[in-house]
């Protein structure tokens, strides 16, 4: 797959005007059927993240709506959707910020291309990637009971209206990630109440996204390789040297991970999840300064490619949430000194287990 991935885009121009021409570039690739990665943690977990970090390299603001377009099939190959419509684009929409929440009741089911729509929509979706040229999505709402439900929508239908509010972005600004307002829209569930956040699936999918981080960044690392071979001084060896540490690093994490994930399937991914979102974050920020600082500002003004890499990465990389991403993994690690004692409380004088042996 990320053979025919990387002939596909070879064939591509860089550079993508706006979401259209993204939404253009991925139809053409759900056509040719290469939106078909492995679904992770089912034995080819590596294959299907070379795929993502192939697609970002070549263009990240393409990547992120194809990342969420995969992950979309994903989550309803692992939640057990019957049908995915032929042709369709997907866009996977979970983000909630407070001004931001969508509502929902049951509405009367009704016949259309996907059984019965059971539900109907209303309020405000932020961070909407690609929505005005996708053609369905999965959404995050809320019942009654104030519990999380994962929903399915076509995007082609009265009651949704997709504004031109809450995108003022510069690199990654052509993904188009506006806000969308619904107004008793139709859809239909997809799993039970909370299973979007409770199911494994949701983690491998958080490393997925660092897939594309590593994609993008080693692209960028191809610039200083080739600069490096033309201006063989002591200080672009030296950068060339700290970002080839830093990619090495990554890798090496994506492939662990991915062999974690591919034996234990049904495991709790969580601190696997954080841990190498962490490092490939850490290393992907690492490389864009050593880049730019052996590179100078050639590239920066002349090279169409790296300018729109090194302008998408640093936007791309905010779905970390840095220190509290951090937090949160120290937590677990915390946590995990208490796992094997009775009801998860310390013991008196019980020697901590160590926990970094090689």
């Amino acid at each position: 797959m990320t053979q025919a991935l990387s002939e596909f885009l070879s064939w591509r121009k860089h550079g993508y005007a706006d979401a259209k021409a993204l939404g253009d570039c991925l139809r053409a690739l759900v056509n040719e059927g290469l939106d078909q990665l492995p679904l992770p943690a089912r034995g080819q977990t590596l294959e299907r993240w070379r795929g993502l970090a192939c697609v970002a390299g070549h263009d990240l603001g393409l990547c992120k709506l194809y990342e969420g377009h995969t992950d979309a099939l994903a989550v309803m190959a692992e939640l057990e959707a019957r049908h995915v419509p032929p042709g369709s684009t997907w866009g996977m929409w979970a983000a909630e910020p407070p001004q931001a929440r969508l509502s929902m009741t049951d509405s009367t089911p009704a016949d259309h291309w996907y059984g019965n729509l059971d539900v109907r929509l209303d309020g405000r979706k932020a961070w909407c990637s690609g929505a005005a040229v996708l053609s369905h999505a999965l959404i995050t709402a809320w019942d009654d009971q104030n519990q999380q439900q994962l929903v399915a929508v076509e995007l082609n239908q009265p009651g949704i209206k997709v504004t031109a509010d809450g995108w003022r972005a510069v690199g990654m600004g052509a993904t188009g990630s506006v806000e969308v307002q619904f107004d008793q829209a139709q859809g239909y569930r997809i799993g039970t109440p909370g299973q979007y956040l409770s199911r494994a699936g949701f983690w491998h999918g958080g490393i997925g996204i660092a897939a594309c981080w590593y994609g993008a960044a080693s692209a960028l690392a191809h610039t200083l390789l080739l600069h490096g071979h033309k201006h063989a001084e002591p200080h672009s060896l030296a950068h060339l040297g700290a970002v080839d540490t830093a990619l090495h690093s990554a890798a090496s994490v994506l492939r662990s991970s991915a062999q974690c994930l591919d034996d234990k399937p049904t495991a709790d991914a969580e601190r696997l999840a954080r841990r190498s979102r962490a490092v490939i974050e850490a290393a992907a920020a690492d490389i864009i300064l050593h880049v730019g600082r052996a590179v100078g500002a050639g590239p920066y003004c002349k090279d169409a490619h790296f300018s729109r890499l090194i302008a998408d990465l640093p936007v791309f990389l905010r779905q970390s949430h840095a220190e509290r991403d951090l937090a949160a993994l120290g937590l677990l690690v915390s946590r995990s000194l208490t796992d094997d004692s009775p009801n998860n409380e310390p013991s008196v004088g019980r020697q901590p287990t160590r926990m970094w042996v090689l």
